[in-house]
Formats: structure tokens, C-alpha cells, sequence
């Protein structure tokens, strides 16, 4: 029989007691962390893992917004650094995707700054479109930095005017999870090692009541979070919740990975290589190199894709390439009933923009700004999947945009990848853009408009045009707000050490 925890004191009496993560890796334990740090003693938290079920561990890259969960947790960062071997992150580096040959950096952080009423980009568009050449990203700190191997912790420029430098986190997955572990079970969270075999439901309210274990030992709680994988133990078996597949807009749906010895000092940025028939990842951390082969099997066999991913390694393999399939998607509800699905359970998203870590991280934030009593309120669970919902698809689009916005036709892949329809929600973004270089950022949008202007412009897509107030700067004016963004920013990455200099402080933090 399951036992069920006592209600703590000072606790309303409808209130959650008691939460069982069924599942470990970065999504359990990242879930487990933020939970007992914020609650304490006030809710019982269980996580139920088996040592035998292998995770995903593709997630070793992140972005920015990863560092609002870290202060949330109040996280070490050398300490964090050093317990994962990780590097910082400043953008990530796209090769081939508009044409073969093509480079540019998705650079974190601002591009420039605001004049007047207008985005730099504006005023940007406006010298191009008068004949100059000035090159987008020589007004980005973090272009520059990263191409000088340069990295740290450098806060704004010129009195808070220009922002500095925006960084996040390449990490090995496991060892992320290991290292949250560690502070999950110092925090009072209970480790369940077992396989699940079974479940029950309440009869008249649908909820989960506990889960059952090989073995026989049952797991109660008043709510559970399903970071159990693509299988979707709670979430899809248990409850019965479907999938939206996004294949006909992210035909990807393999991936070959493996780690490679270092060969060089940690590059501060991730590659995204694009190859015949998909994509290489280039992960650097300060031990190894993680890579791997994001590809559509119906255009290339898993076979000549392994061989693709082999033959353009950096490094020595340290281990046989691993195979990870998947379908692009989410679920068709993040949340039911008493069941919260976090991780690869709520959805996939390929890893070209590294949003999968975000995801959980979003997730967590909303399941604890909207945290529920045991009533579970359909109006909360209704507007959590809907803005969960929307988020999901802002990021499809935004990599949906990667592949579409390409003029290779080398190979029958980049051929489909051209001709293949869009999603409305994309279409109606890209016509703003086209006529003016308009880019709207809506509620649930992750990618701000840098993001966005950098990979349309990256990818050789210019708008027709500009804002008309843009025309009225005088153009020396422009020129001289120009050259001053520019020297500065030179100063900045002049005065900064290097990534590896930076790594080097971190592990001697310790």
C-alpha cells in the first residue's frame, strides 16, 4: 500500500505536499534543485530513477536565460564550471546554411544600440541600403570576442549604454546531472532507485494516486513530473496524452553522436555545420569535444550519415557513435491532470538553436508561478499548456526559418528544405520583414529580435526596405554613432583575456 506523506506544518489544507519526478537526467534533477531550493522542508520531494535506463545527454549546450536558473538555485558558477567541465558560450557559429561556404554567428547579446525611437538594425539598413558595407556583426561584442577566442565576465559598456558581453554554458549533460544531484539530495531531496511497472488513477478524478515499482514498492503523491524521455511513462502511457508531429516543417529525425578528444583550447561558441543532407553540432568543453549528425533517413541512410559525422571530426573518437531517433513535436497538453511533463517527455526540438535545457527551465518557471493546490485548477492547467504551447512554437519556427531560408540545391535534402511550406505563423513574420526589416517579438517568444535579424540577414535575407526615420539621420551622423560603437566595443575585447585564460581562473577558483 502507498503511504502518504503527513501535511507539514503551517500548510493550507488543500496545499501540495508531496512531488514524485519520475525520471533523472539534466530534466529530473535540474526539476528536483529548483523545487527543494525553493520550497525547503515544506514539500517532500522524490525522485525516481533506475541506473539501468540510459538518458538522452545530447543537451550540452544552452543559452543565456539558463543564468536566471543558476541564480535561482544560487549557483556557483566556478564551482559549476569546474564539477561539469564546462566553457562559456557566446552564439553559435552557422557554416553552409545560406549558400555553401557561408558563415556567420548567432551572437548572444545586443547587436549595436537603440538610437532615437529605432532598433541599430534600422539604422543599419539605411547605410546598406545607401551603398554602404559596414558588416552587421562588427557592431556585436560578442562576434568580435568570440572570433578572438576571448571570453569572461564583462558587464556594460560606456555607462551602461552598450550591453557586454552575453554568455552561456557548453557542459557535459551527465555530469550537469550529477552535480545537481548533489545539491538536490543536500537539500533533502529522496533517491528512488527502480524501474516503474505500474500505475493507478483515482477513479472519479482521473489523477494519479502512485506509481508502482519492479518489486512491488508504490510512490505516492499529490503531484508528479514526468521527465521519463521520449516514453513518456506518466504523461502518454498513464495518461494518455498524444503528440503533435512537426515532421513536415523539421524533417530531421536522427542523430548520431560522439565525443572527441580536445584538440585545441576551448572555442568560446558552438558549430552548427550544415552538411549534405543535415547538420553537425561542434560542442567544445574543457575535457573533450562533444559532436554529432542531425539528419532526415530519407535522404541519407543512417550508414553514409555515421561515415559523414566520421569523417569530419576534429579529434580522435573516444567512444563509438551513438544513434538517437526522434520526431520533432510536442505534446498535444504539457499538463494533465495531476501530471506535469518536463524535458524530451513534453516535446523535441532538434538542438540547432540549443533550447533544449531552456525548455525545462521554462517549464519549471511556469509549473511554480502557477503552482497548484491539490484542486488543480483547469483554468491554471489551461493557461500553462497554452503558453508551454506557444513557446514550443515560436522555437519551431525559429529553426524552422534555418532550413527554409537557404539557396543551396547541391543535394535532393537543401532542395526539400527550399521548397518546403512554412508555418502561417512564420509567414506573416518574414512579410513584415521583407517590407521594412520589422521584427515583432510576441508573448512566449524566447529569440529576441537580434536573434532574428541575425539569422535573416546571416542567411541572405535582406528586407526592401527601412523604417523612414532611419532615412532622416544625416548620414555622417550615422557614420559617427557608427565609429563609436565600434571603438568602444574594441576596447572592450582588447582589455579581456582569453577563453582558455578565463577556464583557467575558474578551475583555480577551487
Amino acid at each position: 500500500m502507498a503511504s502518504s506523506p503527513s501535511l507539514p506544518p503551517n500548510a493550507a489544507p488543500d496545499a501540495i505536499r508531496s512531488v514524485a519526478i519520475v525520471g533523472g537526467g539534466t530534466a529530473g534533477w535540474m526539476a528536483a534543485t529548483l523545487l527543494s531550493k525553493l520550497f525547503g522542508p515544506a514539500l517532500s520531494i522524490t525522485l525516481i530513477e533506475s541506473d539501468e535506463i540510459g538518458t538522452v545527454g545530447v543537451g550540452e549546450a544552452t543559452i543565456p536565460q539558463i543564468k536566471l536558473y543558476n541564480q535561482a538555485i544560487a549557483l556557483d558558477e566556478d564551482a559549476f564550471l569546474r564539477a561539469t567541465h564546462g566553457t562559456l558560450k557566446l552564439g553559435i557559429q552557422f557554416e553552409n546554411w545560406g549558400r555553401l561556404g557561408d558563415s556567420y554567428l548567432h551572437a548572444f547579446g545586443d547587436i549595436g544600440m537603440p538610437l532615437g525611437s529605432l532598433s541599430f538594425h534600422q539604422h543599419w539598413l539605411a547605410h546598406r541600403h545607401g551603398g554602404g558595407s559596414r558588416d552587421l556583426w562588427s557592431f556585436s561584442l560578442n562576434d568580435r570576442a568570440a572570433r578572438a577566442d576571448k571570453a569572461g565576465r564583462v558587464g556594460p559598456l560606456a555607462g551602461g549604454r552598450l550591453g557586454g558581453l552575453a554568455y552561456a554554458f557548453h557542459f557535459d549533460a551527465s555530469l550537469y546531472a550529477r552535480y545537481l544531484r548533489s545539491l538536490a539530495e543536500a537539500a533533502g531531496v529522496r533517491r528512488v532507485e527502480g524501474r516503474i511497472e505500474g500505475h493507478a488513477r483515482d477513479g472519479l478524478t482521473g489523477n494519479l494516486t502512485h506509481v508502482r515499482l519492479a518489486g512491488g514498492q508504490e510512490v505516492a503523491a499529490d503531484l508528479y513530473i514526468d521527465c521519463s524521455g521520449f516514453r513518456g511513462l506518466l504523461i502518454a502511457q498513464a495518461l494518455g496524452e498524444g503528440y503533435q508531429d512537426w515532421s513536415e516543417w523539421l524533417p530531421a529525425n536522427r542523430a548520431w553522436a560522439v565525443p572527441t578528444a580536445r584538440v585545441r583550447a576551448p572555442r568560446p561558441y558552438t558549430r552548427a555545420i550544415a552538411r549534405s543532407h543535415g547538420w553537425q553540432w561542434q560542442i567544445p568543453l574543457q575535457h573533450r569535444t562533444g559532436n554529432g549528425h542531425v539528419f532526415s533517413d530519407r535522404f541519407i541512410s543512417e550508414d553514409e550519415a555515421r561515415a559523414e559525422l566520421l569523417a569530419n571530426l576534429e579529434g580522435e573518437p573516444l567512444a563509438e557513435p551513438r544513434l538517437i531517433s526522434f520526431t520533432t513535436g510536442r505534446r498535444t497538453a504539457f499538463w494533465s491532470h495531476n501530471v506535469v511533463a518536463l524535458g524530451l517527455a513534453s516535446g523535441f526540438l532538434e538542438p540547432l538553436e540549443s533550447t533544449s535545457i531552456h525548455l525545462i527551465q521554462a517549464g519549471l518557471a511556469r509549473l511554480v508561478e502557477m503552482w497548484p493546490t491539490r484542486a488543480f485548477n483547469a483554468l491554471e492547467v489551461a493557461e500553462y499548456n497554452r503558453a508551454m504551447g506557444m513557446e514550443f512554437e515560436r522555437i519551431r519556427d525559429f529553426l524552422v526559418l534555418h532550413y527554409t531560408q537557404t539557396e543551396r540545391e547541391d543535394t535532393a535534402f537543401w532542395r526539400h528544405c527550399r521548397a518546403m511550406a512554412r508555418p502561417e505563423t512564420l509567414t506573416s513574420r518574414l512579410a513584415l520583414w521583407d517590407a521594412a526589416g520589422r521584427v515583432y517579438r510576441y508573448p512566449e517568444d524566447l529569440f529576441h529580435e537580434p536573434g532574428w535579424v541575425q539569422v535573416l540577414v546571416g542567411q541572405r535575407r535582406l528586407p526592401h526596405g527601412h523604417h523612414p526615420l532611419a532615412a532622416s539621420l544625416p548620414a555622417d551622423r550615422r557614420e559617427q554613432f557608427f565609429d563609436d560603437i565600434t571603438a568602444i566595443q574594441a576596447r572592450a575585447v582588447d582589455a579581456m583575456g582569453t577563453h582558455a585564460e578565463f577556464l583557467t581562473g575558474a578551475r583555480a577558483a577551487g
